[in-house]
């Protein structure tokens, strides 16, 4: 490790409760415009030697740099996808090396909601490095025909269509297929890799490997999420019938099973066998506050790869590591990806940097390491006990020191269906004001009501504490309803009671007999947080939370208990 300082009245309610989170979407939604008049598509034609005309107008051609033009390219159904393609200028260095003037060709679908113009500053530069690049707004959107497939089989064999299209109509090198994207864009990246073995290098920012957990993780609906993507999809997008149903059955808590197929089938860790046969370099960046795709379900895809491979994770929300270098600005993530694609494209040799790279919270030390199983190098555990007369339990073990209260044999109850003031915050938000100014979503824990929400407090650490990759719970569950949700929260807490959120997850259950205890695992989210010495963790679980749709009936009851043979406990993964 190298480390260094630095459809219905329903649905449309949902929609219009979404508005500012929609708001915050555009935000880092890009520079979208509405596109130009389509115009028709051109052929390319590759001059010969005895065309090239002298020398000084070849120069004269890449003084002026890259060309652009506006394209239509039609699919194998009928549809007509709006795209656009920046060509390097002649005598710009990253030819073939057979003298036909062929480069290596990214192609870009645009993210959701977006079209092919929010990739015309990131266009520009690569082409001006080496590269023909064709940018495309994604079918169902936009004035792209057809409707909205979520990376479903027609959004696939688009991406086929759109090689194919690039090897005939531009000087794209068919040995050289590369693919990049941000958001929708980025899981169609990566079931393009999936998908078509021509495509030899990818870089999926901000996007999914697994979109069951992203909607649906520890069996709970992510409807905040869901309905900001919907509020953004609305102005631009034509919903197929399909996605239609599976918006209102998922926002109706109805046919989950059916959603998670559906889901399941546009997942590329579903098909990450194929991914590693076909050898595909895969680059993959994300933000530990991703709100929408977080980010264990992207460091668990990452580790099913046995190609070529590299994650970044640095602070923030969903795209909102990677806004900078949509405008035209120096951006970290999108410099990392044009190095992939020199490296796994134009073969200049491969990189010495180890291939996971980390951005710490909240100072922003970078850490790398040679595997995500090496991110930790051993657990710490800390045992759940009986709550004080304030009604806080104790979270002893490892060096925060021991209590008489901690261990077995108790029981803390709290009412279900009550926001107890701790919460994930809110979607696209809290993960920005993170990145920006080191301000997760923050509580006061003396404050918290512990009739809606069990707390847990450790001792004052003496020293740091280096969290790095999934904190995980186990406690026992006894409620009086036969379904429910559990969410878990871990806080960084300060002298004065102030809590600033380290990481947390929901988790449902159903099917439970009423009254009869039961066993629960709550995985938090991935994340790499330093713990000051002085602070204390703290550990608050309870049952709503605005970013979910919990199953905790209003009133019910649900209680936290330790078994003398069954001890709860939090694992502590540390550097």
């Amino acid at each position: 490790m190298r480390r260094t300082q630095c459809h219905s009245g329903h649905r449309a309610g949902v929609r219009r409760a979404s508005a500012a989170l929609a708001v915050a979407l555009g935000l880092v939604g890009t520079v979208a415009a509405a596109p130009a008049a389509p115009s028709a598509p051109s052929a390319f034609a590759i001059p010969t030697s005895a065309e090239s005309g002298p020398e000084l107008a070849a120069a004269a051609q890449a003084a002026a740099g890259p060309s652009f033009r506006r394209v239509d390219i039609p699919m194998k159904d009928g549809v007509v996808l709006k795209a656009n393609v920046f060509s390097p200028a002649p005598g710009t260095p990253g030819a073939d090396a057979q003298g036909r003037g062929r480069y290596p060709v990214i192609v870009q679908p645009a993210s959701w909601g977006q079209n092919d113009l929010e990739y015309v500053l990131q266009g520009k530069q690569l082409a001006a490095a080496g590269y023909v690049v064709v940018t495309y707004t994604v079918r169902g959107f936009w004035l792209s025909g057809g409707e909205v497939d979520v990376a479903g089989p027609r959004d696939v064999a688009d991406i086929s269509a759109v090689i194919d299209w690039a090897i005939a109509r531009t000087p794209t090198d068919p040995q050289r297929i590369g693919m990049t994207g941000l958001s929708l864009g980025g899981g169609l990246t990566l079931m393009g890799a999936a998908a078509d073995p021509r495509i030899k290098a990818v870089a999926a920012m901000s996007g999914w490997g697994d979109l069951v957990d992203s909607l649906y993780s520890g069996e709970t609906r992510h409807l905040q999420a869901v309905a900001a993507l919907t509020a953004v999809q609305a102005p631009t997008g034509r919903e197929s019938a399909e996605f239609q149903r599976m918006l209102t059955d998922l926002f109706a808590d109805r046919n989950i099973p059916d959603v998670i197929r559906w889901a399941r089938t546009r997942s590329p860790g579903a098909y990450v066998d194929r991914i590693n046969a076909h050898g595909t370099a895969v680059f993959l960046a994300g933000a530990w506050g991703d709100s929408i795709f977080n980010p264990s379900q992207i460091t668990a895809f990452y580790q099913k790869l046995t190609g070529p491979k590299r994650i970044e994770l640095r602070p923030g929300d969903h795209a909102t590591q990677e806004v900078s270098g949509l405008l035209g600005l120096d951006n970290a993530t999108w410099a990392s990806a044009l190095r992939w694609f020199d490296e796994h494209l134009k073969g200049s040799g491969r990189t010495s940097r180890p291939p996971v790279e980390l951005e710490v919270r909240p100072g922003g030390a970078h850490e790398s390491y040679p595997s995500w199983q090496a991110v930790s190098s051993r657990t710490e555990r800390l045992q759940l006990g009986r709550a004080d007369v304030f009604g806080t339990g104790v979270l002893s073990g490892g060096t925060t020191g021991s209590d008489a209260t901690a261990g077995t044999g108790w029981r803390t109850s709290v009412v279900g269906g009550m926001n107890s003031g701790a919460d994930g915050g809110i979607t696209e938000l809290s993960g920005l004001l993170d990145q920006l100014v080191q301000l997760p979503p923050v509580v006061a824990l003396p404050l918290l009501p512990r009739w809606a929400g069990a707390v847990w407090q450790s001792a004052p650490y003496a020293t740091p504490r280096h969290i790095r990759g999934v904190v995980r719970l186990h406690t026992t569950v006894t409620a009086s309803a036969p379904q429910g949700t559990v969410i878990g929260y871990l806080y960084d807490v300060n002298a004065l009671g102030v809590g600033k959120l380290i990481s947390h997850a929901p988790q449902g259950w159903s099917g439970k007999a009423p009254g009869r205890a039961f066993p629960l695992d709550i995985p938090l989210f991935a994340t790499a947080y330093d713990l000051p010495a002085g602070h204390r963790l703290a550990l608050v679980l309870d049952t709503q939370d605005p970013l979910y749709g919990g199953r905790t009936p209003l009133g019910s009851r649900v209680s936290f208990g330790s078994p003398d043979d069954d001890p709860s406990e939090v694992v502590l993964p540390l550097r």
